[in-house]
């Protein structure tokens, strides 16, 4: 694996650190949430993340369907908030049964 830069060092914390308080929020109010990772190619940032809520079953992923916008809205408005604007926040969140290695 190529050795991150220093700006894509910092990217990779800023994610770290959104996709952990996202993570915990998440936990508390879906039920049936595992847990959250994300896919990112830093050259393409913020263009190429993609968060992933990971569900243990599809009941729980069809209940919290009606609620992912919400989700959506809190990523962007987190990334906002570090100075990161991203052009349609609903293609970089995603519900999901698939985990990081699937």
């Amino acid at each position: 694996m190529k050795k991150l830069s220093k700006v894509q060092q910092k990217q990779q914390a800023l994610v770290l650190e959104i996709a952990d308080k996202l993570e915990e929020q998440a936990r508390a109010e879906i039920p049936g949430m595992v847990q959250c990772w994300f896919d990112v190619e830093y050259h393409l940032f913020p263009g190429s993340l993609l968060l992933c809520f990971q569900f243990e079953d599809q009941q729980h992923l069809i209940a919290a369907e009606p609620d992912l916008l919400k989700w959506q809205k809190r990523l962007s408005a987190a990334l906002v908030k570090k100075g990161v604007v991203l052009k349609d926040m609903r293609k970089h969140l995603q519900f999901t049964l698939k985990g990081p290695d699937d």
